[in-house]
């Protein structure tokens, strides 16, 4: 898989990403439901699992990325696939004051996909505070 990216001003690398990437020679493309705080649970709220890091943004997003790792593991990809990034969040304040947290998971893979960042006003359950979609490629 090729990837070239198409950007018109540079502040967009300080995010991790690219406005856009030109993806070329794929022949498989994952998209993942949004990802969300939720463990492997059938007990938790609604039975769709239990929450991991109540009130925490940082816990939540950092617990999102491993359901995230997880999918892409059993789908025999890995972060480098990652070609879009979708975030909703009840809080894009705090979403951006835990950025660190994004960048060091993408970080190493050395990919940039264009991302996007939504602020609503809450997720399907209330306590959630972050949710990820991710589309991959290989």
């Amino acid at each position: 898989m090729k990837r070239t990216p198409v950007n018109n001003a540079d502040w967009g690398q300080q995010f991790l990403m690219n406005q856009g990437e030109v993806i070329e020679g794929a022949t498989r493309h994952l998209h993942l439901s949004g990802q969300v705080a939720l463990t492997d649970d059938p007990d938790g709220e609604m039975g769709l699992g239990m929450l991991a890091a109540p009130d925490d943004l940082r816990g939540q997003l950092a617990a999102a990325l491993a359901n995230i790792d997880a999918l892409l593991s059993e789908a025999g990809m890995d972060r480098s696939n990652i070609v879009r990034l979708n975030f909703f969040t009840t809080d894009v304040d705090a979403f951006l004051a835990n950025y660190d947290v994004l960048a060091d998971w993408i970080g190493p893979s050395g990919v940039m996909p264009p991302q996007s960042l939504l602020g609503v006003q809450r997720l399907a359950i209330p306590a959630l505070l972050v949710e990820v979609e991710v589309t991959a490629a290989a």
